[in-house]
């Protein structure tokens, strides 16, 4: 298992200290902060014996108090868009913030991004913990939230628990930028990324699936066998892939699964992904422009990172769709 440290990141007045947690094995490290489990760092060797930083981030507190892209956050309670920030649950209306065109995002003004976890050291990682009061961004129900980071070997695994007291929507997603090529690298045209899904969420204009169920076949958007992702964008309508990708089908849902490739031929660096959950968005910083500096004064420009986020279903509080049962027709 990993080395396990631990070392003060910084303090937010009034709110506490923020700890940084170091895991090391042989060939990677990874740094977590308390705010918002953020992980600040993912440090990998290349084929040429290079380390490279791969996630997108800041050098300093300061820069994570305000992260507005979510850099390396665990995003909650519900990651992705709320449509209108409404739901209804058991006959009650509920009303969210809207932090995103008419929408809410991510867990509203203060999600789990915002605040600090408590944390303690576990074989292998750390254990970040939570506790969301019954109202908190007006959402139902007092949830006990807690995630845990293991490093093995070149494996890093995250594993999310929540427990409410009512029921409540939950839909818990780390938001790492990756670029195989090293953060501050000027773009991700020359990786090659597959995806296994047969089908993903069609989007409207603000982002929020319309309901059908589509087949990626003789679509921009079939990523089954490895495709560059440069060419592949021109042909995607918008600024770029910001989509849900479908995972489950019956019989093989809630089953932890490889659901994601992407390499970097040049630095022969490798992802790859699974995860239980039903659902990928797979994104391509479509919306960075340049104008935020990150680490060692980086500039991150538009299709410089990619997001792998597993969850359910984007707005799945809203939506008549269930993906342990849905076939595409």
């Amino acid at each position: 298992m990993a080395l396990v440290l631990m070392e003060e990141f910084g303090e937010v007045p009034g709110e506490g200290h923020v700890q940084k947690w170091i895991l090391k094995s042989s060939n990677i490290t990874v740094e977590i902060i308390t705010l918002g489990c953020i992980i600040t760092a993912i440090k990998c060797k290349g084929k040429n014996g290079e380390v490279n930083d791969i996630v997108l981030g800041y050098d300093d507190l300061e820069g994570y108090l305000a992260n507005p892209k979510y850099f390396g956050a665990v995003v909650g309670r519900v990651a992705n868009r709320i449509a209108k920030g409404r739901f209804v649950v058991d006959g009650k209306d509920y009303q969210l913030a809207i932090n995103n065109g008419p929408n809410s995002l991510h867990g509203g003004l203060r999600g789990f991004s915002k605040v600090i976890w408590g944390s303690e050291g576990v074989e292998g990682g750390v254990r970040l913990t939570l506790t969301s009061p019954d109202g908190d961004q007006n959402y139902p129900g007092e949830v006990q939230a807690s995630v845990t980071y293991t490093l093995e070997g070149d494996t890093l695994s995250i594993q999310y628990q929540a427990r409410s007291t009512r029921t409540t929507p939950i839909n818990l997603t780390n938001h790492s930028y990756f670029n195989l090529a090293g953060q501050g690298s000027a773009d991700i045209y020359d990786h090659e990324v597959s995806i296994n899904a047969p089908t993903y969420l069609p989007v409207d204009d603000v982002m929020i699936p319309t309901g059908e169920v589509r087949p990626v076949e003789h679509t921009p958007f079939d990523l089954r066998r490895p495709v560059l992702i440069g060419p592949r964008l021109k042909e995607v309508p918008g600024p770029g892939f910001d989509h849900n990708f479908c995972l489950s089908s019956p019989g093989d849902a809630w089953t932890e699964r490889m659901c994601a490739r992407v390499f970097h031929p040049a630095s022969g660096c490798v992802m790859e992904v699974s995860t239980t959950q039903p659902g990928v968005q797979f994104y391509t910083a479509n919306f960075l422009d340049g104008s935020f500096k990150g680490k060692g004064g980086a500039s991150y420009p538009k299709h410089s990172a990619f997001c792998l986020e597993t969850q359910n279903w984007p707005d799945a509080v809203n939506q008549n769709n269930d993906p342990t049962h849905l076939q595409a027709v």
